[in-house]
């Protein structure tokens, strides 16, 4: 199953084809620049020097969410176009469940950390064991005391990563809570772990249409909660 997949939930961007598995072609940037602005310059280079189109494609996947509200968007959207264009189904990942798949070879606790903002981390916790993960908790939204707590008494080794990484393992640790920090090069989001997440989503029946293809956020948007604050 070839598959073109996007990562814009965080504070890199990136995109990545891969192939049963294999991947063709991966892009990666993470200057400070607006996902709207590079985004696409990625696609399109990965296509030009691959010499595929998205019509070449099974299906174009993209992390949906949790994440930045803004990139989310940007993402969904940008491959929502992509399908429609090119009649071609979609994926949608879990940024979280993507994010697992970075460093699935380190058997133990995966601890996924996506900066919430307000001491709070976008979260879900999976196992792995002998390259193969097993998901323990939904995605939610999670304070990082409370975190914490959940964590205190389990006994296995801790792997931390994600765009709030840094953030919950400097808490942790803080905590007397024994982990540790994936490598510099995979402790963020990549769409390349977004394409092998989405070929397993496919593989169980997730394909969805252009026009199904739905961001999903854990909640409201910034501007929502202060609008509600304020009637409150």
């Amino acid at each position: 199953m070839r598959i073109l997949a996007l990562e814009t939930a965080a504070k890199a961007v990136s995109a990545a084809v891969t192939e049963d598995g294999r991947v063709l072609a991966a892009g990666y940037q993470d200057t400070g620049l607006t996902h709207s602005r590079t985004l696409m310059p990625i696609v399109e280079g990965l296509l030009s020097n691959t010499g595929l189109k998205a019509a070449d494609m099974d299906a174009i996947a993209v992390s949906a969410g949790p994440g930045s509200f803004t990139g989310v968007r940007i993402g969904v959207s940008a491959a929502k176009g992509l399908a429609w264009a090119a009649d071609k189904p979609c994926v949608a990942v879990s940024t979280l469940a993507a994010l697992a798949r970075n460093v699935s070879f380190i058997d133990g606790l995966i601890v996924c950390a996506m900066d919430a903002r307000r001491q709070q981390v976008y979260n879900a916790l999976f196992e792995a064991r002998d390259g193969a993960l097993t998901r323990l908790t939904e995605d939610r939204a999670i304070a990082l005391s409370d975190l914490a707590e959940e964590l205190r008494s389990d006994p296995r080794p801790k792997t931390v990563l994600g765009d709030g990484g840094r953030m919950t393992y400097a808490f942790l640790a803080a905590e007397g809570i024994p982990c540790r920090l994936a490598p510099a090069h995979l402790v963020k989001e990549n769409a390349v772990s977004v394409a092998l997440e989405a070929e397993a989503v496919a593989r169980a029946g997730g394909l969805v249409t252009a026009q199904e293809l739905a961001p999903v956020y854990l909640r409201p948007p910034q501007a929502e909660r202060l609008r509600a604050e304020r009637k409150a």
